[in-house]
């Protein structure tokens, strides 16, 4: 009886032996970011990898169908949007956890054109010239570079001539590559997006005192299943390296 005791003893200190020493289950997150963040966010994605055997996995895209796919109940655990109103849309709904929401970054417009353009711009009311006859700008009725874009043009009462003239593509990815290509005479982006690409050149600067204020809010989706893992990635974005990152691309870190 002892000798069966003990041995019962021996299994019961081996069986948790195991379940002490056994490494914690590596998870992957999906996070549903604006296209202009794809460059920074993959690198502070593969530091953030080195670091543990957790995964992170990116879907890029406009900020508007990103939130869409989220309120349809696409998988998400972070989403990262280019402006509040999306982000807005989804708490209003209930589809964010809202105690993890934070505003995190800021950006600027950039008026672009190819890099051998001959054509001389100078400020957005060149775009009003005749030779100036396709300009890219992301959906300007819901993806956010879009919005801030005609915003701006509007207050400089410069919309109504240009309107015609708008070539509406899905992001501002889309918009840069046309403006690489192209096949349009100039484009507004975001100045980080300009800073990556040898194709373009920047013509004009929006003054961000005149320019939409532009914010960047991220926040951990509320039927996320790995909130646990999405709050550590958040909390390596919002440390040391994440903020290097996201400088080294151009954005302004917010306090």
């Amino acid at each position: 009886m002892r000798a069966a005791k003990k041995f019962c003893s021996i299994g019961i200190f081996f069986v948790l032996a195991l379940s002490f020493s056994s490494p914690i289950k590596a998870e992957e997150i999906i996070v549903s970011a604006a296209a202009s963040l794809t460059d920074a966010l993959k690198e502070i994605g593969k530091a953030y990898e080195s670091t543990n055997k957790n995964k992170v996995r990116f879907n890029f895209g406009a900020s508007s169908e990103l939130a869409r796919q989220i309120d349809e109940g696409a998988p998400a655990d972070i989403f990262f949007s280019a402006d509040l109103e999306k982000m807005d849309i989804l708490a209003k709904k209930g589809r964010i956890d809202s105690a993890t929401r934070r505003n995190l970054l800021s950006n600027q417009l950039v008026l672009v054109v190819p890099s051998d353009s001959k054509v001389a711009v100078r400020s957005p009311k060149d775009l009003l010239r005749p030779e100036m006859q396709r300009i890219a700008l992301a959906q300007p009725e819901t993806v956010p570079v879009g919005i801030y874009s005609r915003k701006y043009l509007e207050s400089e009462g410069l919309w109504e001539g240009v309107a015609s003239k708008i070539v509406p593509v899905l992001d501002v990815r889309a918009t840069l590559a046309a403006v690489e290509s192209g096949n349009v005479d100039a484009g507004f982006v975001y100045k980080t997006d300009a800073a990556i690409s040898k194709k373009v050149k920047v013509v004009y600067e929006v003054p961000i005192d005149k320019g939409p204020k532009i914010l960047y809010p991220v926040a951990v989706v509320r039927e996320s299943k790995r909130k646990e893992t999405a709050r550590d990635f958040l909390q390596f974005v919002y440390g040391k390296t994440g903020k290097s990152t996201f400088e080294k691309y151009g954005f302004v870190v917010l306090p």
